[in-house]
């Protein structure tokens, strides 16, 4: 709602000065008004979420990013019903080669969203992506926790430098059902 002008203000401003804020404020406002009708409800959309179906699609999303990372850093990608992702969160970052890791902090995102699953992504600055047994304890501690929150951990991609590895691809782990 406009407020009617007083003709009687005075304003410190020189003319030009005056108006000038005025269409500033009132472009701000139009602005606003557009963002809140038109390009929040786009952003949003399941058309523009990617779709995890296989490994290959999530390193494919994620691994041009942290392959050439300087410091081993703990994604958590954070899945709906469809696998679509729904956020993709840093949940640590360590030195070169070792992270501490609270599993609660891998699913504070997930729980807060409702997503159905999760997928644990980091990367080894060494470039090689094998799987340590830090890696598979860690994914199969989540994965415990996971199905007492009803949110199934469906793999962990350690990504290297150009390639990556799934601990679910290797046998390494096998989502609890």
């Amino acid at each position: 709602m406009k407020r009617p002008v007083d003709e009687r203000q005075i304003s410190l401003l020189p003319p030009d000065a005056a108006a000038i804020l005025h269409l500033v404020r009132e472009n701000l406002r139009l602005l606003a008004e557009m963002v809140s009708r038109y390009e929040v409800g786009r952003l949003e959309g399941p058309a523009d979420r990617a779709t995890i179906r296989k490994p290959s699609d999530l390193a494919e999303y994620l691994g041009a990013e942290m392959a050439d990372l300087a410091q081993e850093q703990l994604r958590v990608v954070v899945l709906d019903t469809k696998n679509h992702i729904l956020a993709v969160n840093l949940v640590y970052q360590g030195g070169l080669n070792a992270t501490v890791v609270r599993i609660a902090d891998c699913f504070r995102e997930a729980v807060r969203l409702g997503a159905a699953a999760l997928i644990l992504v980091h990367n080894h600055p060494s470039g090689d992506p094998t799987p340590s047994s830090d890696d598979v304890r860690l994914t199969d501690e989540a994965a415990k926790v996971g199905l007492l929150l009803g949110i199934e951990v469906l793999d962990h991609l350690v990504i290297g430098r150009p390639n990556f590895a799934s601990l679910w691809e290797q046998g390494l782990y096998t989502p609890p059902r």
